[in-house]
C-alpha cells in the first residue's frame, strides 16, 4: 500500500515541477512595446505556446488517480 501511495505523491510532485519548469522556459515576458490601442505595455505580442502545459497535468491526474487507487483498494 504505501509503496502505491508514495509513487501517486511521486508522480504529483513531478507534475507540478513539470509545470514550473515549462513557465521558466517560456522566456521573458516583461519585453515592453507600444500597443496601438494600450499603449506602452508589458504584455506580450502573443502568447507562445499553450500545448506545453499537458505533460505535467497528465503527470498529476496519474498521480491523484493512483493515490486514489492506493486508498480505495487498501483500506485500514
Amino acid at each position: 500500500m504505501t509503496a502505491v501511495m508514495w509513487f501517486g505523491a511521486l508522480l504529483v510532485v513531478c507534475g507540478v515541477v513539470t509545470l514550473a519548469l515549462a513557465v521558466l522556459h517560456r522566456g521573458q515576458l516583461s519585453d515592453s512595446h507600444v500597443d496601438p490601442i494600450a499603449g506602452r505595455t508589458l504584455e506580450p505580442w502573443r502568447l507562445r505556446g499553450g500545448g506545453h502545459n499537458w505533460p505535467g497535468l497528465l503527470l498529476i491526474a496519474i498521480g491523484a488517480i493512483t493515490l486514489l487507487m492506493g486508498v480505495f483498494a487498501y483500506p485500514q
